[in-house]
């Protein structure tokens, strides 16, 4: 079946660096995309950055733009998030998401909204202390 696990999260201070990682199995990545979101208790889930199977293309949310960098093997198992400058409300759960099968115009359109995927990870916590 399908898995995603996410591994990296810790506690840092403010300005430190993480890379966190999701491992995917179960299926083959054909043209789907992968994601990482965040939630805080309370709020919903935020998008952070998107990759697609068939590009290299990266878009990435303004909050953390010139910050983060997600990047994937070709294959698509593997999807990381590379975190530098790292701010305390950056502080949340990071999730993984895949969307089995999504064309490039949807992974444009809908790569952002957490309802396009198909299936998360448990997440890996994140915590930056001031």
């Amino acid at each position: 079946q399908v898995q995603l696990v996410e591994s990296g999260g810790d506690s840092v201070q403010a300005g430190g660096s993480l890379r966190i990682r999701c491992v995917a199995s179960g299926y083959t990545c054909r043209s789907c995309c992968m994601a990482w979101f965040r939630q805080t208790p309370g709020k919903e889930r935020e998008w952070v950055a998107r990759m697609y199977a068939g590009t290299h293309t990266a878009p990435i949310a303004d909050s953390v733009k010139g910050r983060f960098t997600i990047s994937r093997d070709d294959a698509m198992t593997t999807l990381n998030l590379t975190m530098n400058g790292l701010k305390p409300e950056d502080s949340a759960m990071y999730y993984c998401a895949t969307w089995l099968e999504c064309s490039y115009s949807e992974f444009v359109r809908r790569g952002s909204s957490a309802g396009s995927y198909d299936y998360w990870g448990q997440g890996t916590q994140v915590t930056v202390s001031s």
